[in-house]
Parts: C-alpha cells; sequence; structure tokens
C-alpha cells in the first residue's frame, strides 16, 4: 500500500531502533517459546502414536535433541516461525509492536509498505541485527538491510502512528 504521507518522514537513529529491538526480543522469544510448544506438541503426538519411534531413547526430548534429521527440523520450525513475526508485520502495516511504542516504521522512501518477500529479504540481511550497526558508520541512518532491500526506518508524528492517517496492519 502506498502512502505518500509517510515519505516525508525522519530516518530513525540507532538509538530509537535499538530500543524498538530491545521490545521486540521479548516478543520474539515468546514467539520461540509458543512456536517451541506447538513443535514439541506435534513431536510428541507424532511418537506417541507410533510413527516416530524413541530408537532407544528414554524420553521424546532426547529423542528430538540428539537425533540430527528430527532437531534440524525443530530448529528450522522455530526460525520460521520468529522470522514470519517480523516479515508479517513489516510486510501488514510496518511495524512490530516494538516499533510501534518507538513510533518507527519500515517502508520503501516513496511510503509504500513493504512486500512479504522484502520482509524476509530485510530479515537476511539485518545479519541477526548486526546489519543496524551500519548506522553507527554513515551518516544517512540507512542500515546495512535498508540499503539491500531499498527501504528505510522512519520515525512517525504521534498521530500517524496511532494509525489514524494509514491503513496499515
Amino acid at each position: 500500500m502506498l502512502n505518500t504521507e509517510h515519505a516525508n518522514f525522519p530516518r530513525a537513529s540507532f538509538i530509537r531502533r535499538f530500543g524498538a529491538i530491545v521490545y521486540d526480543f521479548m516478543l520474539a522469544v515468546a514467539v520461540y517459546m509458543f512456536a517451541g510448544a506447538i513443535g514439541f506438541g506435534i513431536f510428541f503426538g507424532l511418537q506417541s502414536s507410533g510413527v516416530i519411534s524413541l530408537n532407544g531413547f528414554e524420553h521424546t526430548s532426547d529423542l528430538l535433541n540428539n537425533t540430527p534429521l528430527y532437531h534440524g527440523i525443530y530448529q528450522l520450525w522455530l526460525t520460521l516461525c520468529v522470522c514470519g513475526f517480523y516479515a508479517l508485520f513489516w510486510s501488514r502495516g510496518g511495524q512490530t509492536l516494538g516499533m510501534r511504542a518507538w513510533r518507527l516504521k519500515v517502508q520503501h522512501p516513496n511510503g509504500q509498505n513493504l512486500s512479504f518477500i522484502t520482509a524476509c529479504a530485510r530479515i537476511v540481511w539485518s545479519l541477526l541485527g548486526i546489519g543496524n550497526l551500519w548506522i553507527l558508520i554513515n551518516t544517512d541512518k540507512l542500515a546495512l538491510q535498508d540499503k539491500m532491500t531499498r527501504s528505510e526506518v522512519v520515525v512517525l508524528s504521534v498521530e500517524a502512528n496511532q494509525m489514524r492517517n494509514w491503513h496499515g496492519a
């Protein structure tokens, strides 16, 4: 969705972004725990129903953690859930809950929301948040993930952050 009203907001500083990262980290941990419970529940159900055998392990968790294939699938599931959390929020309205608290929005310079694919690319280019350090060595307030996905993080006005003037998430 294109919103030219948001095309002229100033770019966010490293400190503001870091504040939102701290908030979102707590949410990401919650998503990770919830996804972990669901993933383990599914795995336990498959093991209990006999689809997967214990193969000499005493507990289901031992089987999950000590079998490379199962452990890899489980970790992939957790990663996809946490990354999906960010990608969905960024592509739907440009804000995670932490970004909303700090009045930040990720968008293209013309005010357009990111596509889901661009949001996924942004996750990869963020290098687990390390890409934000790029802001400290340049003056345009663009992180590595901003440059690579042609996006920016802007500071919204109080009114714009309250979603009165835009149709985000």
